[in-house]
């Protein structure tokens, strides 16, 4: 058996910190024919692509995509973006011409409950420590583009409200890049009449907020500033919409975000490059990175790999129904990341018991892989399993979920690219040119635009989810009555509830069925152009835990920041 996970005692930025990287002019001109002149750079291991040059691309064909998404997630870890990089290196490694494309890491989570989000061991982006904290500065120019918008509209209102904005149905909130629950809910613009009129109002955490969704889906610079122009942030008394075009607020915003939405470039451990840019949850928001990265990236590469948040059931279902429906992009792949690990806490053991082998538990536990492969083939693609290999894996185990995969027709295959880089994923980037070979991936959506909106999410709870029906009260059924009757009733639907389970039960695990998804709240998002269905306990502004990843992360004498994962 390979080097396998917990058997090498670096830690993920030990690994990172130590890596010899190659200056990212060298990494555009030697990997991918990209010129200095029509590059950005952000120090010698960051650029930004320019937009002429991404428009020089146009004519181009474009290379094959991958999708790579997951089992449900699970304390005991999935290793997706491990995945997504590995692979990469490892269609590389096969002698293909491939390149990654993945979010940008929240600073909420990498303070709070998951740490860094730059892949691990010796299958990570780098420089680490940028990814994970400012990096290029690209979110704070989206939170400041979208707090310029809260702050327009007040300012409207002190300065005589024209418009007629009624106070009480702003439906713009604030947002910060940070998990804080005592921001959720507060009241603005106290102090007397010199600060305006006091309000209730509240934040979302900065990749909630739609002006990251609109980042994320626009295809240029003047699609993003249109699409600005088109945010709904409040009503007047007689209920009639007011967007942000008519604050004029989408030419500032626009500027504040000119430079962002250039994609950025940086490197894997074995010098693959690597865009990564945009990042809004999958829990709640669409969990894609940005249109504009893909599309350029198949412009430049045989092979690309991205990924979407979550599991297949949250990220990858709006990769394929919002992000694909949107820019006609297809996959022509999508890897299923599982670890019999996870799989065994979905089958009932404990984290503290998952070195035990288990073969019931991981039995029972199959149920949840097999109805994501289920899913991901509804909209028919063609998947591959890619079992992420711990140390504690025994053959019986192994052979159990490759025997499980193979009666679905899906070929399961173990990688150690945590502990071996590229050469540790080749089996599954075999795998993956043997699926796109075959050209048997057709994109099928999950539901047509002109079905109405309640029964979008009916058709998702349904299909993907399992459930038997949705509850919805009829305050939350006339909303979306209403956006429909305002013209909206086209747009996809975007689910926000936990990533924990199909169901909104965090604490069900497995695969459950036959249970009701509760639709709690509605909020349209004209510029995105989707629908947020908000279900279950799920918020959009997380809290941080008993005990935050803030807690282990340093900086020494030396200036290197330790404990970031």
């Amino acid at each position: 058996m390979p080097a396998s996970q917990h058997q090498n005692p670096k830690s993920d930025i030990d690994i990172a910190q130590a890596a010899n990287k190659q200056p990212i002019l060298d990494i555009a001109r030697e990997k991918l024919g990209i010129d200095a002149k029509n590059l950005d750079p952000y120090g010698h291991y960051k650029a930004k692509i320019s937009m002429d040059y991404i428009r020089s691309l146009k004519a181009k064909p474009n290379g094959k995509l991958i999708l790579v998404t997951a089992i449900t997630p699970t304390p005991a870890g999935e290793g997706k973006t491990t995945t997504t990089v590995g692979l990469t290196d490892a269609l590389n490694h096969i002698g293909k011409k491939a390149m990654l494309c993945l979010r940008e890491p929240s600073l909420g989570p990498c303070f709070g409950v998951k740490g860094g989000a730059a892949g691990g061991g010796y299958a990570q982006v780098v420089p680490m420590e940028d990814i994970n904290l400012h990096f290029t500065g690209d979110f704070h120019a989206i939170g400041t583009a979208h707090n310029l918008l809260s702050a327009l509209i007040d300012n409207h209102i002190y300065w005589g409200n024209a418009l007629g904005i009624d106070s009480r149905r702003v439906a713009w909130r604030r947002a910060i890049d940070m998990n804080d629950r005592s921001l959720r809910a507060i009241v603005s613009s106290l102090g007397g009449v010199a600060n305006g009129f006091a309000r209730e109002d509240g934040f979302d955490i900065t990749v909630a907020s739609e002006v990251m969704a609109i980042f994320c889906l626009a295809s240029d610079l003047e699609d993003l500033k249109k699409r600005l122009s088109n945010v709904i942030v409040g009503y007047t008394r007689e209920r009639k919409p007011v967007r942000a075009g008519d604050l004029k607020a989408q030419g500032p915003m626009t500027a504040l975000l000119k430079d962002a939405l250039s994609p950025n470039l940086v490197q894997t451990l074995e010098g693959t490059p690597a865009f990564i840019h945009g990042g809004p949850f999958a829990n709640i928001a669409h969990g894609c990175n940005s249109v504009l990265a893909t599309t350029t990236a198949l412009k430049l590469a045989d092979y690309v790999v991205t990924e979407a948040g979550f599991g297949a059931d949250l990220g990858g279902e709006k990769f394929l129904d919002i992000k694909c429906r949107k820019s006609g992009l297809t996959p022509d792949c999508a890897v299923i990341v599982a670890t019999i690990r996870a799989l065994k806490m979905h089958g009932g053991v404990k984290k503290e018991n998952l070195k035990t082998e288990n073969l019931k538990a991981l039995a029972a536990g199959m149920a949840n892989l097999e109805r994501h492969v289920e899913n991901i083939q509804k909209f028919g693609i063609v998947p591959v399993v890619s079992i992420n290999r711990f140390s504690a894996d025994s053959d019986a185990e192994i052979a159990l979920v490759t025997s499980a995969c193979a009666k679905l027709g899906v070929e399961a295959v173990m990688a150690d690219h945590w502990a071996m880089g590229g050469k540790g994923a080749a089996d599954v980037a075999r795998a993956v040119v043997k699926v796109v070979d075959s050209g048997k991936s057709r994109l099928k959506l999950l539901y047509p635009d002109e079905m109405p909106l309640f029964e979008k999410v009916r058709t998702i709870a349904k299909e993907i989810y399992r459930a038997k029906d949705v509850a919805a009260d009829k305050a939350v059924r006339d909303q979306l009555a209403n956006f429909e009757a305002m013209g909206y009733g086209k747009l996809p639907v975007c689910i926000a509830k936990t990533q924990y389970s199909f169901s909104t039960n965090p604490d069900a695990k497995g695969a459950p069925a036959d249970h009701t998804i509760p639709l709690r709240e509605v909020r349209l998002s004209a510029g995105a152009e989707f629908v947020v269905a908000i279900c279950g306990d799920i918020m959009t502004m997380p809290g941080l835990p008993r005990v935050p990843a803030a807690d282990a992360i340093d900086v020494g004498a030396d200036g290197r920041i330790v404990g970031l994962f």
